[in-house]
């Protein structure tokens, strides 16, 4: 038998999906469902990067997770599935670990999605689809939040009477599956940096930092949801909450409204009037696509000196996520100005984008490591199929 671990990462109209041996960390097979519904398109890949057939109806979560894996059983005749890991953007304040599904915890997530609107009805959504599709292969919630349930109390509070406080109104920190794999990746291959005081930059259509100290988050530029801090795709990043009473007031604008204009209308989107990926504002050299790009670097530059602070210093910056990852400008631009934190950039490893980027003589170490979150769900979730296997016998 071939054992696998899937790992599902569920979008409002899409499916993120990769498959791990049960005792490996390089993916079998990886791929994405786009467009759930009448104008589905899938496409998958085995490890040498040839496609994988596909034959099935695409309409719905569910009827896509059973597409992806009878191709993945056309490849694999004798595939069986292990466990089945999911990203789930929000645990609440006491979720710290990857947990087995049951529907107890599916009653106690789906309080959270007033929190994380915008995706966890989708990552539940997934769950559901995939209990619904392959009911007895044990299922696997990974938290987003998970890695800052560590932040102590002064960056989990907000200065708001105590009793929202224990109803949950705090600070819960996103991205953290992206921060436990930049650690663990961290840990191994500079491990003296990865004890001291370290800020990841996840730069991506969705942007934050987290200051990490030995492995430990420290603080977050995400907040009570994943609106906070940097300026993002179509996010707005932080914002005076008087621009909220402003736009309830005087535009009479109503919940949903205002959801709308801060999740899907905001950032580099309607900075810049043409587009939320950093790729076509780099080449568009219109003045408002440069203003956009101005203010995310300055946002940048503003949360990393903030996350440096909560640390007391700073010893390596890290950059991961599609544009941190990617965009040798915004990184330049980023580390232009911070030279009294001991950060250099070397343009010659930047334009190569090698791993480490800063300078020789640079006090403060420079580097980008492509993040992986499916390798950590599907940590997570081995881990747990392994435990309640142990337990069972």
């Amino acid at each position: 038998m071939t054992h696998a671990i899937l790992t599902l990462n569920a979008g409002s109209s899409s499916l993120k999906v990769s498959l791990f041996p049960a005792d490996g960390d390089q993916p079998m097979a990886s791929g994405v469902v786009d467009r759930i519904g009448a104008a589905a398109e899938i496409r998958l890949k085995d490890r040498d990067g040839q496609p994988i057939a596909t034959e099935g109806s695409l309409a719905s979560h569910a009827e896509a997770i059973s597409t992806v894996i009878a191709g993945f059983r056309g490849h694999w005749p004798d595939l069986a599935l292990l466990a089945i890991g999911h990203r789930v953007v929000h645990g609440g304040p006491s979720r710290t670990a990857p947990v087995g599904v049951d529907e107890g915890l599916l009653v106690e997530l789906e309080r959270l999605s007033s929190f994380a609107p915008l995706h966890q009805p989708h990552n539940l959504a997934g769950i559901r689809a995939a209990m619904e599709a392959f009911p007895g292969v044990q299922q696997v919630a990974c938290f987003d939040t998970a890695f800052h349930r560590s932040q102590p109390w002064v960056n989990d509070a907000f200065a708001l009477p105590r009793q929202l406080f224990d109803e949950g109104v705090r600070r819960y920190g996103f991205h953290g599956l992206s921060y436990e794999y930049i650690t663990g990746e961290l840990a191994r291959i500079a491990p003296q940096l990865a004890e001291g005081r370290v800020v990841v930059a996840h730069l991506g259509n969705g942007a934050s930092m987290c200051a990490i100290q030995n492995g430990r988050s420290v603080a977050s530029t995400m907040g009570f949801s994943a609106l906070d801090g940097l300026p993002m795709g179509t996010r707005c990043g932080q914002l005076d909450p008087g621009v909220l009473l402003y736009l309830m007031d005087q535009k009479g604008m109503n919940a949903a409204e205002i959801s709308d204009l801060l999740y899907t209308k905001s950032g580099l989107l309607g900075l810049s009037g043409l587009s939320n990926d950093m790729r076509t504002l780099e080449a568009a050299g219109t003045p408002e696509a440069g203003q956009a790009i101005d203010y995310f670097v300055f946002r940048c530059q503003r949360e990393l000196g903030a996350m440096a602070a909560a640390l007391g210093g700073i010893d390596a910056l890290i950059f991961c996520g599609g544009i941190g990852e990617n965009s040798r400008l915004v990184r330049a631009r980023i580390c232009e100005r911070l030279a009294w934190m001991g950060i250099e950039i070397d343009h010659g490893r930047n334009a190569a984008n090698e791993r480490v980027v800063s300078s020789e003589l640079a006090r403060t170490t420079v580097m980008v490591i492509p993040t992986n979150e499916e390798l950590v769900i599907a940590g997570g979730a081995r881990a747990i199929a392994g435990r309640l296997g142990q337990e069972a016998a």
